[in-house]
This record gives C-alpha cells, sequence and structure tokens, in this order.
C-alpha cells in the first residue's frame, strides 16, 4: 500500500470512529492488518489478477520493441564497417530515435499500471473503512487501529478476519450484494403449503 493510500485510509478511519470514542463507557480497542485484507479479500485476489494480467500483456508489448532495437543495432553494428556515412549517421540516428521509444514506452507502462492500481485499491480500501465502523459498532469498539501503526499489540485484538469475512459475503468478487428484499405476507389461502426458498444472493 502507498504512502499516500495509507494516510487518507487511517485519517478515515479515525474520524469515522471518534464518535463511537466519545461515547463509549468502557475503551475496547482492535486493530486490522488492511494491507494483509487486501490480500485475502476476494476482491482484491481479483484486482491482483486482473492488474497481473494487464501488466503481462503489457510487458509482452514492452518486449517485442526491445527485441526490435537489439535486431536493428545488432544489424547495423554487422554493416556499418561498409555504410557510407550519410546512410551510417541515419541509420544509427534512427535506432537512437527507436530506443528513446522504447524508454518511454516503458515509463508510460509504468505511470499507467501504477495509476490503475491507486484507482482499484483507493475503491476497496474505501469499502473497508466503511465496514470497518459497522464492525467497530455492531462489536462495540471504541477504536480500530491500523496493524502498521501499532508497535505491539495482541493477537485477541486482531479483527482482520472478521473483516475479510463479512467484506467477501458482501461484495465478493467485487459486486455488492443484493438489497434484501421486502418480507412476502403470510399466504391467507393454503396455510400449510411450504414457503419459497430465498433467491440466493448474486455473487
Amino acid at each position: 500500500m502507498s504512502m499516500t493510500v495509507r494516510t487518507a485510509t487511517l485519517a478515515a478511519v479515525a474520524l469515522l470512529l471518534a464518535p463511537l470514542a466519545a461515547r463509549a463507557a468502557d475503551p475496547k480497542f482492535g486493530y486490522v492488518d488492511l494491507q494483509r485484507a487486501l490480500e485475502e479479500i476476494d476482491e482484491g485476489k481479483a484486482a491482483k489478477a486482473q492488474l497481473k494480467k494487464d501488466f503481462d500483456e503489457k510487458q509482452k508489448q514492452l518486449d517485442q520493441r526491445t527485441d526490435e532495437v537489439k535486431r536493428l543495432d545488432a544489424d547495423f553494428q554487422k554493416q556499418s564497417l561498409v555504410m557510407a556515412p550519410d546512410a551510417k549517421a541515419a541509420k544509427s540516428a534512427e535506432i537512437e530515435r527507436k530506443k528513446v521509444e522504447v524508454q518511454q514506452f516503458f515509463v508510460g507502462l509504468q505511470q499507467e499500471l501504477a495509476g490503475r492500481e491507486r484507482e482499484i485499491t483507493r475503491g476497496i480500501f474505501d469499502k473497508m473503512v466503511a465496514m470497518v465502523r459497522e464492525l467497530a459498532e455492531a462489536e462495540g469498539f471504541t477504536m480500530v487501529f491500523d496493524r502498521n501503526t501499532v508497535l505491539y499489540a495482541p493477537p485477541s485484538l486482531d479483527v482482520t478476519n472478521e473483516l475479510v469475512r463479512k467484506y467477501n459475503a458482501r461484495f465478493g468478487a467485487g459486486k455488492a450484494a443484493a438489497p434484501k428484499k421486502a418480507d412476502a405476507p403470510a399466504p391467507t389461502k393454503k396455510a400449510d403449503a411450504p414457503a419459497a426458498a430465498p433467491a440466493p444472493a448474486k455473487k
């Protein structure tokens, strides 16, 4: 997790949980390892797999361009001894230009993938922060900290597994759980007929 995303996440957690601290009678603390949670939730795994797929595709393009420049340079080295000065200079300039293009492609690739990773993980972290508040309210926690800001805490205060479980139950691999439907009215006829089973939640 980048320092920027981590700082923003911690600030959000602190703001969300401040009201809980104000009204808590008996302090109760916990912590979550957000980085581990990101790696273990289904949506995080799916995002990581997609980013790797995109990286592999871009890396293949980069390798093709790099190999082309190497081939041109090797051919030039073999032919340069018998080339006219003007042709030699032109060919050398062409190869240097292609080397610059490859370097620019590489830099652009890094920036593009880093931007996509930030965009994807930011959305996941925002949902995790909201779920941390829900978990804290449900379990009566005064404050919940990020594990990376805690020097020491006993494992009994770790609620990361619970966060992962609740997150997967609601969002799965990226799709929000379907909203609950209102309970159907009790049947007035054929009261002994079995009630229809609820439709499974979409993942």
